[in-house]
């Protein structure tokens, strides 16, 4: 099994210069597909369980359907929850055998978040599981605006939380269906001095290819979150699929259409962070 935690990808990424690939899944087909696209590039990858993702599949088959993933190929995956809003999410995450959890108190007060995250962090060390934490709330394109991660607060967060990763605001947005968004550098660069923790930009789907190529091989941004791309790319391969022959009916061999083109736009991502032949 190639069950990795976390940390265990994410540190060597900050000491080699490229950043690891957190891949959103929604079901069998996008995550078979993102473990073959990591074993293909030879690369680490971050397979994770969103809130949508959970609403339509119980935690306890993610995590063995992840799992058996991991166990199938020779790279190591993570096994991520993500956006958990709660101390029983995190808890039900690790006893449905995900080897990461991320708890989202970005919308708290800091001291609050501080301290919910805190102790989120030593529920899953206590595990053997990494803890990703979340200061400066990340928006939604064309919904809730984003409230920019203050580089003190930042500080301050990963020192008394104890996080193995952190995501920030920085002109990120989750939902973003083009490559226009572009970051903040400035404050990437002025959060990055004052911590030594490996930094998380969600909402990736948005930060131009270029972007995420120089932040990943030069800063300390060491895991994009990845999902709109992917979805786009399998909603465009399965209507496809559909519409060349409506007669079709059986889900199963529509489905396998949409592997090969969701595959590819998952390798690419993973390449343009610079983790090809890192695992």
């Amino acid at each position: 099994m190639t069950l990795a935690t976390l940390s265990e990808v994410l540190q060597p990424a900050l000491r080699g210069g490229y950043a690891v690939a957190g891949l959103v899944c929604l079901g069998w087909e996008d995550a078979r597909a993102y473990a073959l696209a990591a074993e293909a590039e030879r690369a680490p990858v971050i397979l994770q369980a969103g809130p949508s993702c959970r609403a339509h599949t119980p935690l306890p088959v993610l995590g063995a359907m992840f799992r058996h993933l991991a166990d199938s190929v020779s790279v190591p995956v993570v096994v991520h929850l993500d956006h958990g809003y709660t101390v029983e999410d995190c808890h039900d995450a690790i006893r449905a055998g995900f080897s990461s959890v991320m708890f989202d108190g970005s919308r708290k007060p800091l001291a609050e978040n501080i301290a919910e995250t805190a102790a989120i962090v030593e529920l899953a060390h206590n595990a053997g599981v990494s803890c990703e934490g979340e200061i400066g709330f990340v928006g939604y394109s064309g919904g809730e605006a984003s409230a920019g991660t203050d580089p003190a607060e930042a500080a301050r967060f990963a020192r008394e939380t104890g996080v193995d990763a952190m995501a920030i605001s920085v002109g990120n947005v989750h939902l973003q269906q083009d490559h226009e968004g572009g970051l903040d550098e400035p404050r990437i660069r002025a959060i990055e001095a004052v911590t030594d923790v490996p930094l998380v930009i969600h909402g990736g789907s948005g930060v131009p290819l270029a972007e995420r190529t120089a932040l990943a091989t030069c800063s300390a941004i060491c895991k994009f979150n990845i999902g709109t791309e992917l979805r786009m790319a399998f909603g465009a391969a399965l209507r496809a699929a559909v519409n060349r022959d409506p007669a079709r009916f059986d889900r199963v061999q529509i489905l396998k259409e949409t592997h090969d083109p969701v595959m590819e736009a998952a390798r690419a991502a993973i390449r343009a962070m610079g983790a090809s032949g890192k695992a």
